[in-house]
């Protein structure tokens, strides 16, 4: 749990002898190395602390952390994790899929642990497209996706991993990059936040999607096609020069221009990261015609599904004794000779 004592180690503590096996050029090793790294910041305990997956891809993250995991099923490491939650909940349980593993057959799966706030964190590794079945398309691949199941390009239209969680009742969003320095940054946010943490992030799948990101995750034009979201501060981009409002007449967010560094004149929002209609607006930003949203988007805690059920049974339990011999042997009972 993110009150547990804290416990000094050092990346060598989290990483396994195992021989890290994606494709050479993976955004996957870059979220590897964050988590690693960042372990060691949040005073986490490898003794205490478990990965646990589906089937993809991401889904290899437990073999390459020092620590507890569990390698399960497609789609159904959420249910997974509640069980292991609820079995010890002074475990740190870290839920690791991808858009296909957690969005598609495990969507049902990835809206319950979300709308229930089981105590963890849940990173969903975006590269929209299914890379470890061979390139088909995914739920987040784009209008016009070319794959080996949509040949002459995909009609469906993309879910949005964010909007997704919102509406599924998440206290907790955000967004990073793989090989961005602010994503180790992102998931001590989400460690912090009691209740289950969103984290989509960006991930390039070099053989099957290759830089599908890049019209935003580029360098030299981030500053023009990312928005970061830090609470408490103007919602700024192009270096201070633009920034977020909101329309009056639409109730939607609009770009302005900022003149002089005055953000206020122009009207620039101040993000509130408890706001979750602010949120969704974030979310639901068309890129191209608004930069892309990242950072800590939403967090507003509520008290959660496994702290629920600790505190129902020890309730049901106050002044009985657990005797478990004489709970089986009362009613009707008989001995065989």
């Amino acid at each position: 749990m993110n009150d547990m004592t804290p416990v000094e180690t050092t990346l060598k503590d989290w990483e396994t002898d195992q021989e890290v096996r994606w494709c050479p050029g993976c955004g996957d090793y870059a979220i590897l190395k964050a988590v690693q790294r960042t372990m060691p910041d949040l005073g986490a305990d490898p003794a205490n602390t478990v990965f646990i997956s589906g089937i993809g891809c991401s889904s290899r993250f437990p073999y390459y952390m020092e620590t507890y995991g569990f390698h399960t099923i497609h789609g159904r490491a959420p249910t997974v994790a509640t069980g292991v939650k609820l079995a010890n909940p002074d475990l740190d349980v870290w839920i690791v899929t991808g858009d296909g593993d957690g969005l598609s057959i495990g969507g049902n799966h990835t809206m319950h642990v979300l709308r229930r706030n089981l105590d963890c964190q849940i990173l969903l590794f975006n590269n929209e497209i299914y890379g470890l079945t061979k390139g088909q398309y995914s739920p987040t691949s784009r209008s016009g996706t070319r794959s080996p199941s949509t040949p002459f390009g995909s009609v469906d239209r993309p879910i949005s991993p964010c909007a997704f969680a919102l509406g599924s009742g998440a206290r907790f969003i955000a967004r990073g990059i793989d090989v961005h320095k602010n994503l180790g940054n992102t998931f001590k946010e989400a460690h912090a936040h009691r209740g289950a943490s969103f984290i989509e992030i960006f991930q390039n799948c070099i053989v099957y999607n290759e830089d599908v990101f890049e019209d935003f995750v580029n360098k030299k034009t981030a500053p023009e096609t990312q928005v970061w979201a830090v609470h408490g501060e103007p919602l700024l981009f192009a270096n201070g020069e633009k920034g977020l409002a909101l329309d009056a007449d639409t109730l939607e967010l609009k770009v302005v221009k900022v003149i002089d560094r005055d953000w206020q004149g122009a009207g620039v929002m101040i993000h509130d990261q408890t706001n979750r209609s602010l949120a969704m607006l974030l979310v639901q930003m068309p890129f191209g015609e608004f930069p892309m949203a990242l950072g800590t988007l939403y967090n507003d805690p509520a008290p959660t599904f496994d702290a629920a059920v600790m505190a129902q049974n020890a309730a049901a339990s106050e002044g009985k004794d657990a005797n478990l011999q004489a709970l089986i042997s009362q009613g009707q009972t008989w001995t065989v000779e």
